[in-house]
Formats: C-alpha cells, structure tokens, sequence
C-alpha cells in the first residue's frame, strides 16, 4: 500500500509552485524579470486569474508566500480556483522547517485566504497512472547540495513526480519528475494537459492497474514455486500478508479504472 497520504489527481486542472508572494529578494535570486516586489505580487495574480477560473481546481506546490506573512497571504485570497497547498521549506506550515506548534498557529491563516493544507508527500493516479507530488524533487536543489533529504519523496522508483523548489527556468520534464515551478513556465499554472501527456510518453510508465496486476501475479508466483514440505507457519503468514497488500492495490487500481472509465463514458 502507498507509504503516503492518497490525493485524487483527477480533480486537479492547474498545477504550480514557488510563486513566493511577498518575497523582497526573490527577483534577485531566481532572476526574476521584475522591478520590485509589488510588481511581482501583481503581475503573478494577473498571470493565474487570467488562466485560473473561479471553480477550477489548482495545486501548489509548495514556497507559496514569504515576507510579511499576514499581508502577502492575504494577496493569495485574490487568486482564483479552489486551491490545494503542499508545502514548501519556505511555508510557515512546512514541516520541515517550522516546529509543530508554528504549523498549527499559521495553518488558520493559510485556511481563511483559502488554501486547503496538504501532506509534504502525496500520492495517487491521474487517468489510471500512478503519480506522487512533493515541494522537492527526487533530486536537484535551488543550492549545491540537496536540501531537506528526509522530507522528500522516496527514491526515484519510476513513478511519476511533480515537483518545485529548483527554480529552474530552463525545462518542466527531466527523467521521471517535471518541474512545475513559475520561474519555468512564464509565471503562470500549468494546464494538468501537459502533464498528462508527459506521462503518457514516459519509456515504461504503467497504469496503476496493470502495475497492481504484474505485482499481484508475481507474488502468487512466488508463492507457487517455493518449496511447501518442512515450510513453518511464519512462512504461510509472510505470504499470506503479502497476498493481502497486493489485493489491496488490486481491487484499489480496478476500482479507480472503473471510476474513470465511468467519468470518460459521460456525455
């Protein structure tokens, strides 16, 4: 079963990260086009209201808003779209960086300027793939070293990811995970079309179902080919438990094509 908290991908339209509201010095250190930091405020809201409608459904990936917190959360509140928020180092609800008792004093004001706080990890299936999404790349950092290790994803194991914090501004996709930062994509969201097409065209990308279906055939594989005479029962109860995990992912991925296909079917 997923190591991380369950998100449906598929109700998502835009995706972004590292808009840093708020943040004085943030022009200088990404090389962001822009004067002065109300300049930025500005012209970022313009860029995401004039994509973003009122009921699409946007998630951020994280290092949302700095500065004075108070006032540049406020200016999220101008930002169209039910909004989702997986935090970033620079968040004041991260908790990779902001002790438990600062996460829960700054989370109700996350809330009223309308974000919905998410995990630092999620995971789940966007058109049948499997997906994970995190502020931090698998690797790769904004410094020389990768910060924040025991708050990223797992290792890269071929799924999918989503990603900020490099502001990298030269790319999105690079092997399995796509940089969704504003400094590379015109300061703007990105249209979850673009990633569902990245993921389609990844070399050996599988549908969570045919991914659940490989798993489950080979541990009832495993199981036909050891040896049963002189087997104790610990044996029996460790194949047993692994038979139950993959069910588990099996009849998950059949119901979430199911699902799907029930969306797809609609007219």
């Amino acid at each position: 079963m997923s190591q991380y908290s369950e998100f449906d991908f598929d109700q998502v339209d835009y995706v972004t990260s590292d808009t840093h509201f708020g943040h004085a010095r943030i022009s200088e250190l990404a090389g962001r086009p822009f004067d002065s930091v109300d300049e930025m405020d500005a012209e970022l809201i313009r860029h995401w209201n004039e994509v973003v409608g009122p009921d699409d459904v946007v998630l951020h990936l994280g290092d949302l808003a700095l500065g004075p917190i108070e006032h540049s959360l406020h200016l999220t509140s101008q930002l169209n779209g039910r909004r989702f928020l997986v935090p970033g180092n620079h968040d004041r609800v991260s908790p990779a960086t902001q002790s438990n008792r600062a996460v829960e004093r700054f989370r109700p004001l996350y809330e009223t300027a309308g974000w919905t706080i998410l995990p630092e990890v999620i995971e789940g299936t966007r058109r049948g793939y499997r997906l994970l999404a995190s502020h931090y790349p698998y690797a790769g950092d904004s410094h020389d070293v990768d910060r924040h290790a025991k708050h990223r994803p797992r290792w890269d194991d071929g799924v999918p990811l989503l990603h900020g914090h490099t502001h990298a501004r030269d790319h999105g996709p690079d092997g399995h995970q796509f940089h969704v930062g504003v400094d590379a994509h015109g300061f703007s969201p990105i249209g979850f079309t673009v990633i569902d097409t990245w993921i389609r065209t990844l070399p050996g990308t599988e549908t969570h179902l045919d991914a659940a279906i490989r798993e489950a055939r080979q541990v009832v594989a495993d199981l036909d080919d050891a040896e049963r005479p002189g087997m104790d029962g610990l044996f029996y109860v460790q194949g047993y438990n692994e038979l139950r995990v993959v069910l588990g992912e099996l009849l998950d991925a059949i119901e979430s094509s199911a699902r799907n296909a029930a969306v797809e079917s609609r007219p």
